[in-house]
C-alpha cells in the first residue's frame, strides 16, 4: 500500500524530469552485485520533462546502461568487458594448454618427466582427459603446420622460437586473459610453463625465450619474469 501511494505521488508530481528506458539488446554477463553469471538487458534512455506525470519536452539522451535481469542493478556498458564465469574458465584452460604446448615444442618431448608435468598442468587447468599421447599428437600436428610453434622439429637452440608465429599463438591466448587476473594468477601461469621446462634440467635457450614471451603476454615485467624463472629452477 505504501509503495502504491509513493508511486501515485511521484506520478502526480507537478513538474519533474524522468528517464524513459528502451531495451535494445540482451545477453549474459557477470553481475558484480549477484557475484555470478546472469542475463542482462542493454537499455538506452532519454530524459523528458514531465508535467503532472505526462512527458512533454525532451531533455536529451542519457548514457546506455546494462541492467541485470535478476537483481535489477544497473552498470555502465564497460561491465560487458568482463568475461562470464564460463568464458573465464575456458580462457584460463586454453591459456595453460597453449603455454604447455609452446614449452614442449621449444624444449622437446623426449623426457618422461617433462611430459608428465605438462599433462598434470593441462589436466589441472580443466582438460581432465588429457593424455601424453594427445599432447604429442598436437605437437606433431603443429610442427607439420609450417611456421607454427617452431622448435618442435630440428634445431632447438639455434632457432628463435619467439618468431612471429609462436608469439602470435601465445599473445592470442594470454593477452585477453591477463587484465582479468590478479598478479599472482598471471605468475601462476608462467610458473606452470617454467616447471615443465625444468623438469628435465636447466632451461634451454628456446624454452627461456618462450617463457619470456609468456611473461610479456601476461603483462609481467621482465625483472619479475627473470626472478620467477630463477626461483623455479632453484627449486628443482
Amino acid at each position: 500500500m505504501v509503495h502504491r501511494r509513493a508511486r501515485r505521488d511521484r506520478d502526480l508530481c507537478v513538474v519533474g524530469v524522468r528517464t524513459l528506458w528502451r531495451t535494445v539488446g540482451d545477453g549474459e554477463f557477470f553481475c558484480p552485485e549477484c557475484g555470478g553469471d546472469r542475463n542482462y538487458r542493454r537499455r538506452t534512455g532519454r530524459r523528458r520533462i514531465v508535467v503532472l506525470g505526462l512527458p512533454v519536452l525532451p531533455r536529451g539522451p542519457v548514457a546506455p546502461i546494462v541492467e541485470c535481469a535478476a537483481c535489477g542493478s544497473r552498470y555502465g556498458t564497460e561491465v560487458l568487458d568482463h568475461p562470464t564465469t564460463t568464458r573465464f574458465s575456458a580462457m584460463l584452460r586454453d591459456a595453460v594448454h597453449t603455454v604447455a604446448l609452446a614449452v614442449l615444442a621449444a624444449g622437446g618431448t623426449e623426457a618422461t618427466a617433462v611430459r608428465q608435468v605438462a599433462v598434470g598442468a593441462v589436466r589441472a587447468a580443466g582438460f581432465a582427459d588429457c593424455s601424453e599421447e594427445q599432447l604429442l599428437a598436437l605437437i606433431e600436428a603443429l610442427a607439420a603446420d609450417t611456421g607454427r610453434l617452431p622448435g618442435a622439429c630440428g634445431e632447438r637452440d639455434g632457432l628463435d622460437p619467439c618468431g612471429t608465429a609462436l608469439a602470435i599463438e601465445l599473445h592470442e591466448a594470454l593477452e585477453p586473459l591477463a587484465p582479468h587476473l590478479a598478479p599472482t594468477g598471471r605468475e601462476a601461469i608462467l610458473l606452470q610453463g617454467a616447471r615443465i621446462a625444468v623438469a628435465d634440467g636447466p632451461y634451454r635457450p628456446a624454452e627461456r625465450a618462450v617463457l619470456e614471451t609468456v611473461g610479456r603476454a601476461l603483462m609481467i615485467c621482465p625483472d619479475d619474469t627473470a626472478r620467477l624463472l630463477a626461483a623455479t629452477r632453484a627449486a628443482f
